[in-house]
């Protein structure tokens, strides 16, 4: 199950990193219409989401707050930093470590399930941005 997990996250990795990279700075503000997250503010979300969750399964809190962030620079920094994190967390993974139960605010998830969500909420967020 990790060696899948891995290969999923080391796909949408990618795609976000690419995708990010290849928007041109002007477009950052882009919203597809008025009431929904520009792309800018959706590489941000993914950015922090991410370090959320990576970080707590790595037994920190750390939070990027690349939602205060607009320029282009400093977005994709963020996400490759949020990347960073959960491929520390990915790498630590382990079948004796999968299991275990991390606090996650007032609840609890394993380090498996916690990591299978942010890959699946990467990939939701990827599909937003794709209309981009």
């Amino acid at each position: 199950m990790i060696a899948e997990l891995k290969q999923m996250y080391t796909g949408i990795k990618n795609n976000h990193i690419k995708m990010a990279e290849k928007m041109p700075e002007e477009h950052f503000g882009f919203k597809a219409t008025a009431d929904v997250r520009s792309f800018g503010q959706l590489v941000a979300h993914v950015a922090d989401s991410q370090a959320r969750t990576c970080s707590l399964v790595n037994g920190e809190q750390k939070a990027l707050n690349a939602g205060s962030k607009t320029s282009k620079a400093d977005l994709v920094a963020a996400l490759k930093e949020s990347f960073d994190m959960c491929d520390k967390a990915l790498d630590r993974l382990t079948d004796e470590k999968e299991g275990e139960m991390v606090p996650m605010g007032q609840r609890q998830g394993s380090r498996l399930g916690m990591l299978a969500g942010m890959v699946s909420h990467s990939n939701e967020e990827y599909g937003y941005m794709a209309v981009y």
